[in-house]
């Protein structure tokens, strides 16, 4: 993963926590087939196109509280 995308992402949503539930839910989609939401012209592995659709507000997500 690039750390400039882990900072941007950060910025997006920064609770820890939840960039990593976020990044990995949505990792697991890319790799069962998911199409990626963000266009890159170089080959990004499925962790920095998860992050960068985080930085471009193409994913969110929401807390549900019990």
């Amino acid at each position: 993963m690039r750390d400039e995308y882990i900072r941007e992402a950060q910025k997006v949503i920064p609770d820890p926590n939840i960039l990593i539930n976020v990044i990995s839910r949505r990792v697991k989609q890319l790799r069962r087939g998911s199409r990626p939401l963000v266009e890159s012209l170089e080959k990004l592995s499925p962790e920095d196109v998860a992050l960068r659709e985080v930085i471009e507000g193409k994913i969110s997500y929401e807390l549900h509280t019990a």
